[in-house]
């Protein structure tokens, strides 16, 4: 990997956090702890909790000796022996970094673009954020089949005090805090990154994390629109979001159709203690693996489900259950080994596009519906949770409801209930229909506004 690496030379207090084989609870419950601190402020792109964050990923990269990647940035930055000059290797926090030029140089594993969104424009945010994702390479052990690469990412990025996507706007100027959206995928990531830093499988493995991702996968698109490697050479991606706080053993596997392999290589990989694994074929669910997919690339996304927590102040630390989430590491980590280990390629499957969402008109009108993203074996939409004292709960829609038809609009799917709710208005009176214990129950909602 010459041609697009930097190796450098071991780091001083590198091994504490790689003599350890399985997954590490006290390392991923301190790393949530921290992403999620109130010292982060929810980490918003362009922000300083956002730039801070960075640089701890940064340094965890660091520590475990990980090479960069040609090409991120000009060579004005400094060097890595300088950077680890400055960690605390057990606590790998101690240092804030504030001023956006300092950020863009502390460090060679960083890619700084600037995350331009017209929508955060519209809800009062800068129209250009200056920000970074964080890239480190593991090179592979096998000549032949180094030159390709596993990319492993997730976002960092979270809401800050924003009220922009927030779905407690009463909360004002609150931290959202993003524990589980995705500090959580955040530290799986690094977790991972730990877990095969001293045994690298064949291919080369490219770890990321993404800023932007809130604003609308704008990290993920700026790398694969940027990207440091060949993307004809990226094997597969693997992508984590929102993987702490699981129900039930119920794991939910986005792209398991997106390669013909997948399927098998997904359910291989799942032994005792079994987790039930939702497979979901569609590469474009709601995240940043949908950048790769794009790009004629298989990918895989993680993901632990939706709860009343999701883009709300209540999304902090202390929820996170990183017992289940070690265990999802530990899975995750199987599969990234069969993928970068396995002689042939993977037979790439293009689905068809996206289903297209409503006319945005509509898309502040609020219900309060938590759909079970893993129910793909109903015909409707599952909900996982009803928010409290929203138009859905003051309605009597419950937990274990399937909702089949919204104001006169059968719902077969989440897409079509997307576009049917989409398509009113906050104060509109609607009626929906959903199966409750196998019977059909006709409920009345008055739309509420998400401000």
């Amino acid at each position: 990997m010459s041609a697009v690496a930097c190796h450098h030379g071991p780091a001083t207090g590198a091994m504490p956090l790689s003599a350890q084989r399985g997954a590490d609870t006290a390392l991923l419950r301190r790393d949530i702890t921290y992403l999620a601190s109130d010292a982060l402020e929810g980490r918003l792109t362009g922000t300083p909790g956002n730039d801070s964050a960075a640089a701890y990923i940064a340094r965890r990269y660091a520590l475990l000796q990980l090479d960069t990647l040609a090409g991120l940035h000009d060579n004005r930055c400094v060097s890595v022996s300088a950077l680890r000059q400055t960690i605390e290797a057990r606590t790998g926090n101690s240092i804030r970094l504030t001023d956006r030029q300092g950020i863009a140089c502390s460090s060679p594993y960083l890619q700084p673009f600037t995350a331009k969104s017209v929508a955060a424009a519209h809800a009062g945010l800068p129209a250009a954020l200056p920000t970074q994702n964080v890239v480190a390479l593991l090179p592979g052990s096998d000549p032949a089949l180094r030159n390709e690469f596993v990319v492993i990412g997730a976002h960092f990025d979270h809401l800050g005090r924003s009220a922009f996507n927030a779905l407690d706007p009463a909360a004002g100027n609150a931290i959202r805090h993003g524990a589980d959206d995705n500090a959580s995928g955040t530290a799986a990531v690094m977790e991972l990154a730990r877990l095969f830093a001293h045994h690298p499988p064949r291919r080369s493995l490219i770890f990321v994390n993404f800023s932007g991702e809130e604003l609308g996968l704008l990290g993920s698109q700026y790398f694969v629109d940027h990207s440091p490697v060949p993307l004809d050479h990226v094997f597969a991606m693997l992508n984590f979001d929102m993987v702490g706080r699981m129900q039930n053993d119920k794991l939910i596997v986005y792209g398991a159709a997106t390669a013909t392999e997948l399927p098998g290589i997904v359910d291989s990989a799942n032994v005792a203690p079994q987790f039930q694994i939702a497979k979901i074929g569609d590469g474009f669910g709601p995240s940043d693996q949908s950048s790769f997919y794009e790009k004629n690339i298989p990918v895989l996304f993680f993901f632990t489900g939706e709860h009343e927590d999701y883009h709300r102040a209540t999304d902090v630390a202390s929820k996170i259950d990183v017992g289940d989430e070690a265990r999802v590491v530990e899975y995750a980590g199987r599969i990234a080994r069969a993928l970068a280990d396995r002689s042939a390629r993977l037979t790439y499957v293009r689905s068809a596009s996206p289903a297209p969402m409503a006319a945005t008109s509509g898309r502040n009108v609020w219900f309060g519906s938590v759909p079970d993203m893993g129910a793909t074996d109903v015909a409707g939409v599952r909900l996982a949770g009803v928010t409290p004292n929203s138009p859905a709960d003051k309605a009597g829609a419950k937990q274990g409801d399937i909702i089949v038809e919204f104001g006169g609009k059968p719902v077969k799917d989440l897409y079509a209930y997307t576009d049917a709710l989409y398509s009113h208005q906050p104060g509109d009176v609607v009626q929906f229909k959903v199966l409750r214990d196998g019977a059909p129950v006709v409920l009345t909602a008055t739309l509420g506004k998400r401000e």
